[in-house]
């Protein structure tokens, strides 16, 4: 790309990054409106079950393939770049869905997208988290969650909005509007800054320290904690210089601990059910017995909550810990789910021929009982916007090390999205055929993820993504007894002044040719 200017305020550098996930947020609400609309359930021939479940889980069979695409793509490239390739697969997505003709070309289409959303999901954390102060890592990497919520209520009234046109311009003139949010993105990219760490691991040490430099005390190399940070990530870079190659590097020394915690945490943000009431709460509303508009706006106000409660936990992420909010945020949507399944299995009645006339929803519930499932759907996504659905990102991206953080982000992206289309494809049949059980199986879930929670995540709250290593190396405490905050940074800091008080001259500094790590295409890779 050509020379420009670069932001290096972080919380600038994430606004425009995290577009990527406003991608992600535009897809889901562009079908969540627009399914139960009668223009939609005309011309795809009302569809239902696995028809309706393969057009919604399209988007996570895509971002599959962009998943696995990305690590090597991102390494190769760099964080930022990868960013760049992923918009070119959503504008072609975005076209085949405007000019569809039927539902082959809805679900390739989205498929495309999915491939930019893959892409997206997995590196923006990956690019956040390496450019993040610690002490901030959690509030940046929150944006991206931020984003994604406000690309779904963006999109979800825009596309109620389209619902009032006549004809398949109602539906095309929704898809259309997904152009905007990429090409912004496109011309906001060139701005960003690459990660120094992707640059130091790639050789580019000079380059990496000024870009370090410019975004932890604008610009001065010399400034402690750029020495200090740049020394730490210099270690790590000749450490992991000796480390195993190839896919091992995901399972030796003990690596095996940060994939499982990485690949799992994403699964459970699936598994936790959260994205059956935001994919489908329009069908759960129907069961409770809101039609039409007043189904859609009822639906609407889900990602009003979604982004006010996010953005509360904008200001306290970096302060509560990652653990803390995982195993309550289990706890409390499994809790949601128990109430909404005992309801409905003890308070609903059949509708054969479908609510509404949607073939999907085939009982309902009525008085209090339906009253009780809207506000606990309600409290359902308000808990998840505390916890899991930030958190999740957050933490995935801090578990890795330097040399497996891009394909290990990728790896921790591609169970968030196999869960995602899993559940997509099986949510519509299974309000056909099990209905209320649906949601005691989600209870369940959520359970079990605050249990591995408590006993396998360590807290990762307040340490250089560095020091995350060794929450995870033999001989490291059991994560229950991990405590966030506590980093070895404050000590370097300390180091370096001292040193200069003395009168020494610190630099943060390049290393001489033959102690150079040198790329990781021409080393071996890390743990």
């Amino acid at each position: 790309m050509a020379k420009l200017p670069k932001i290096t305020n972080t919380y600038f550098v994430a606004l425009i990054a995290t577009v990527g996930g406003m991608l992600f947020g535009f897809d889901i609400s562009s079908i969540a409106a627009i399914v139960i609309t009668p223009q939609y359930i005309e011309y795809f021939n009302n569809p239902s079950g696995l028809i309706q479940g393969a057009i919604g889980s399209a988007l996570a069979a895509g971002s599959v393939v962009g998943s696995l695409m990305a690590g090597p793509i991102s390494d190769k490239i760099g964080r930022r770049d990868s960013i760049m390739f992923a918009c070119f697969w959503w504008l072609i997505g975005t076209a085949v869905q405007v000019a569809t003709n039927g539902v082959g070309s809805l679900i390739a289409g989205r498929v495309l997208n999915g491939v930019c959303v893959g892409i997206t999901s997995s590196q923006v954390p990956v690019y956040l988290a390496e450019i993040a102060k610690r002490e901030s890592r959690g509030r940046i990497i929150i944006i991206q969650q931020l984003a994604i919520e406000w690309g779904i209520f963006i999109m979800y009234f825009a596309s109620y909005g389209c619902g009032f046109i006549k004809g398949t311009a109602s539906f095309r003139t929704a898809w259309g509007l997904q152009f905007i949010p990429a090409v912004l993105l496109m011309i906001g990219l060139p701005f960003l800054p690459r990660s120094p760490r992707w640059l130091a691991k790639v050789g580019r040490e000079e380059e990496a320290i000024q870009t370090l430099a410019d975004i932890q005390a604008g610009g001065n190399k010399d400034d402690p904690l750029v020495v200090a940070e740049w020394q730490e990530i210099y270690t790590v870079l000749v450490a992991e210089r000796e480390s195993v190659r190839g896919w091992r590097k995901f399972v030796s020394n003990g690596m095996w601990k940060r994939t499982l915690a990485g690949m799992s945490v994403q699964a459970w943000q699936q598994l936790s059910g959260a994205n059956v009431i935001v994919y489908y709460l329009t069908y759960v509303f129907l069961i409770a017995g809101l039609q039409d508009n007043l189904n859609l706006i009822a639906s609407g106000i889900q990602y009003a909550l979604f982004i006010v409660f996010t953005s509360i936990m904008f200001f306290f992420i970096d302060r509560t810990g990652r653990r803390t909010l995982l195993v309550w945020g289990g706890l409390g949507m499994g809790a949601c789910h128990f109430v909404i399944g005992g309801v409905l299995g003890g308070f609903s009645e059949p509708v054969p021929g479908g609510v509404g006339g949607n073939a999907n929803v085939t009982f309902k519930v009525s008085g209090p009982a339906s009253h009780t499932v809207i506000a606990f759907s309600y409290l359902l996504i308000i808990v998840y916007a505390l916890t899991l659905a930030p958190v999740a990102w957050i933490y995935a991206a801090e578990v890795w090390s330097l040399g497996t953080r891009a394909t290990g982000m990728s790896l921790a992206a591609v169970a968030n999205w196999v869960f995602n289309f899993a559940l997509g494809l099986f949510t519509p049949p299974a309000f056909q055929n099990i209905q209320y059980k649906i949601f005691i199986i989600f209870g369940v879930l959520c359970v079990g993820s605050a249990i591995q929670t408590y006993f396998t995540y360590p807290e990762t709250c307040g340490k250089t993504i560095e020091e995350v290593a060794e929450l995870f190396a033999k001989g490291a405490p059991p994560a229950w007894k991990t405590k966030k905050g506590h980093s070895r940074l404050e000590a370097g800091i300390q180091v370096v002044l001292e040193r200069k008080r003395a009168g020494e001259t610190v630099h943060a500094e390049v290393p001489r040719e033959s102690e150079k790590p040198g790329s990781f295409e021409d080393t071996k890779e890390t743990v």
